[in-house]
């Protein structure tokens, strides 16, 4: 690949390497220059570029990121789309994230040029997490590299993959002394309930028992015979040697000591064993807090499946002082549910806001969001659509015949909010949907509800291609150097979307933080076409006649 200057009257389809800022308009990194382009770059008055170009035997970066975030996902793993060499890696399950460190290295040893980070190996992701990003640096690598890497990360099985948690039922058995109090019993009980619960299992009973050997050992024998998945034992006193009350109490009933004590802290009292094929673990006292600690490092390895040998534990030093560390052992993510098989997994941070509000005075009297298109309904088809995008959520703003809006869709998965001023323009009803935005929202995708040729893959591209740390703030699809809709806007920019006035939306924002635009390549005509009129309809393919 050629990196560096050229002369603008041989720069022609050309990736440039750094954004220009021209009179009205802005040419960004990574473009390929076309020759509107570069007559824009001489109008300006600019001779020269930084540009790269391809050789034979080069992949361009998207492509090379696509095949090898393909050849290193695992099960329940999915890579995002490539942008700018980007794919993204996310968990199509809760579970445990497992690869070998050592492969992990030997495919960034490959070459400068690919790279891969994941989050550490057996951590517990939600649903919808990304767990790593695979990163193509330069804007090509020589194929020759890429075959190599994609030999590296497909070896034996793919790289990385998610093991999902299987539900365990568990028996959890409390010992006391005589100054034990019921309610920090209660409370252990709880947290524990709630811990089960957050990684798939179940706390089918609870038993309370004397502190003492004996006592410890009846009540082992029931829970055993009960035949769970797991025996949890929390002890009114701490174990401090592998001959204490709970380890002497799991090997009377013929149980065996596997490991106690682990480089975690806290946790470091905790105890492993194993009756049969039941496994036991003796609780540290801090796994009577809902704060992470070792305890849940431990938890999430069985309820996934996964056998914990000594050394696994020996080996969690590394990153093990969590005494600072306030969060729950697993948060839980609110990304959205589905039930359509081989759906993406949502962007929960992101809303698609749908203005389904106006008054359509250029189609007449009838009300174009009731318009049938293939018998249904014009708004239906556009909310369906968000739905099936990787969207976390839908929020539909109503306005002129609210009623009807909502009778159209019945049935599906969304929010509304209702924009009383909707005769004020489109403007009102964006300020309408992004003040109605839960808190922590990170973007919002507004889309038009008289727009229902935009598929749920256009949006999905645009999903993909945001990300604000590299300056991917507004997503905007481009379809024959035009700009359409919908839009993907930054948190960020909320503050003035609800400064809008009039019927203009939002797009005076472009032009004023045009360094924060990235323009998405779409194939699909529709993102230029929102239906206002009889004739549009019916070349469309729609009827006037509305939904009842």
């Amino acid at each position: 690949m050629y990196f560096g200057e050229l002369p603008v009257a041989k720069a022609e389809g050309a990736i440039l390497a750094h954004s220009r800022r021209l009179d009205g308009r802005s040419l960004k990194k990574g473009r390929v220059l076309d020759h509107e382009d570069l007559e824009a770059l001489k109008a300006a008055g600019i001779d020269r570029v930084v540009c790269a170009r391809l050789d034979d035997g080069d992949i361009p970066e998207d492509r090379a990121a696509d095949r090898l975030a393909e050849a290193c996902r695992g099960a329940d793993v999915r890579a995002g789309a490539a942008f700018t060499g980007r794919s993204n890696l996310f968990a199509e399950r809760e579970g445990v994230v497992l690869y070998d460190p050592v492969r992990l290295d030997g495919l960034n040893l490959v070459d400068e040029s690919i790279t891969l980070g994941l989050v550490p190996p057996f951590q517990a992701v939600s649903e919808g997490q990304m767990i790593g990003t695979l990163k193509i640096i330069p804007f090509a690598v020589p194929d020759s590299l890429v075959k190599v890497a994609e030999a590296l990360a497909s070896q034996g099985e793919p790289l990385v993959r998610v093991k999902p948690y299987s539900t365990l039922d568990t028996i959890l058995i409390q010992s006391k002394l005589p100054g034990t109090k019921e309610s920090v019993l209660d409370s252990t009980l709880r947290v524990t309930s709630e811990r089960l619960e957050a990684l798939g299992s179940r706390l089918i009973t609870e038993a309370r028992c004397e502190h003492s050997q004996n006592a410890l050992a009846d009540a082992i024998r029931r829970a055993v015979a009960a035949k769970p998945g797991l025996i949890l034992i929390s002890g009114a006193s701490a174990v401090v040697d592998r001959r204490d009350v709970i380890p002497a109490a799991v090997e009377q009933v013929g149980g065996q000591i596997l490991h106690f004590g682990m480089p975690v802290d806290p946790g470091n009292l905790m105890l492993i064993g194993r009756i049969g094929s039941i496994p036991v673990i003796g609780m540290p006292g801090c796994a009577r807090s809902p704060k992470l600690n070792g305890f849940d490092w431990a938890l999430q390895r069985i309820c996934a499946g996964l056998e914990i040998r000594p050394e696994d534990i020996m080996r969690m030093g590394a990153g093990g002082l969590l005494k600072d560390v306030a969060h729950r052992p697993l948060p839980r993510a609110s990304a959205k549910k589905t039930e359509s098989a081989g759906k993406e997994t949502s962007r929960a941070g992101i809303t698609a806001i749908v203005l389904a509000a106006g008054q359509s005075t250029r189609m007449g009297a009838a009300n174009k969001l009731l318009s049938l298109l293939d018998g249904k309904a014009m708004v239906r088809r556009v909310v369906e659509t968000a739905l099936a995008s990787t969207a976390g959520r839908v929020l539909v703003v109503t306005g002129h015949e609210p009623d009807r809006i909502r009778a159209a869709l019945a049935g599906l998965d969304v929010a509304y909010v209702h924009n009383p001023n909707f005769a004020g323009g489109i403007s009102t009803s964006v300020r309408t949907g992004i003040s109605a935005l839960p808190e922590g929202t990170e973007a919002a995708l507004v889309c038009l509800g008289d727009m229902p040729q935009v598929s749920a893959e256009v949006l999905n591209r645009m999903i993909a291609a945001y990300d604000p740390v590299e300056g991917r703030a507004i997503i905007v699809p481009l379809h024959d150097g035009r700009r359409g809709n919908p839009v993907l806007w930054d948190s960020r920019f909320f503050g003035e979307m609800q400064e809008l006035e009039g019927d203009r939306g939002a797009r005076m924002l472009l032009d004023e933080f045009a360094d924060l635009v990235c323009e998405v390549e779409i194939s699909e005509a529709g993102v230029h076409l929102d239906i206002d009129t009889p004739e549009m309809l019916r070349d469309a393919g729609g009827t006037l006649e509305e939904v009842k």
